[in-house]
């Protein structure tokens, strides 16, 4: 595992639970937005946390906190992924993973043996404008068929969508809507300009009374819909 830093505690990333948070360094994406550019950029990674090191806070934390969850980064690009959470998993932690869907057969590993508990996964854009949003290939087959398998087998899970100006509109969150219809759960999430993996990447929000409108129009095809 390329560890490249843990947060401790949180009361905010796994809804109903305190976890601790293990962020993965390396993505196969390039989004100009994304707040994580240390784990993103090779040129920026630091030194990599040893395995063993998460293992002993976990022991510490057993009883304490209630789950785990891997971030990044894009977390199912470490070929161990599934091996280690299962190792956390034993410990009695919920598993939560965070992912951009590119790699749905390390999801399906992760669902398929319980490992996973709880999955997120980022809709970036509308199938046919995912290129123009992460900035690299996408094999969209793989997009559609991680949404697919989380829908089917996912004990609890979220899809998402960082909303961005210049990429993203009403229409765009209509189409995003279709690609996820009849999904349970779906969060607008306002984005983090504290620093970004494209370098003076315009910092643009939408107003409230936009988001609303974003959150309306989702609610045509998922159960529940919210911003934060």
């Amino acid at each position: 595992m390329l560890i490249g830093g843990l947060t401790k505690f949180s009361l905010i990333d796994y809804p109903g639970h305190t976890c601790a948070i293990i962020f993965t360094q390396g993505c196969n994406f390039r989004c100009p937005y994304c707040q994580n550019p240390e784990l993103v950029l090779p040129e920026m990674f630091t030194e990599k946390m040893p395995t063993r090191e998460v293992i002993d806070f976990l022991k510490k934390r057993a009883g304490l906190l209630d789950a785990v969850e891997f971030t990044g980064g894009e977390p199912t690009m470490q070929i161990d992924l599934i091996e280690f959470a299962r190792e956390i998993k034993n410990m009695g932690f919920k598993i939560k993973v965070d992912t951009n869907g590119t790699i749905p057969e390390t999801i399906e590993e992760g669902l398929k043996a319980r490992t996973i508990d709880y999955i997120a996964m980022d809709i970036k854009a509308s199938l046919d404008r995912y290129e123009e949003v992460v900035k690299v290939s996408v094999n969209k087959e793989k997009i559609k068929r991680s949404i697919e398998i989380i829908m089917k087998d996912a004990p609890d899970y979220e899809f998402r969508t960082t909303v961005i100006k210049g990429f993203h509109d009403k229409d765009e969150i209509e189409r995003i809507g279709k690609t996820v219809n009849g999904a349970s759960k779906f969060f607008i999430q306002r984005p983090q300009f504290y620093k970004t993996v494209e370098k003076g990447f315009k910092r643009e929000s939408f107003s409230n009374t936009e988001l609303e409108e974003f959150k309306d129009a989702l609610l045509k095809y998922v159960k529940t819909c919210a911003i934060r």
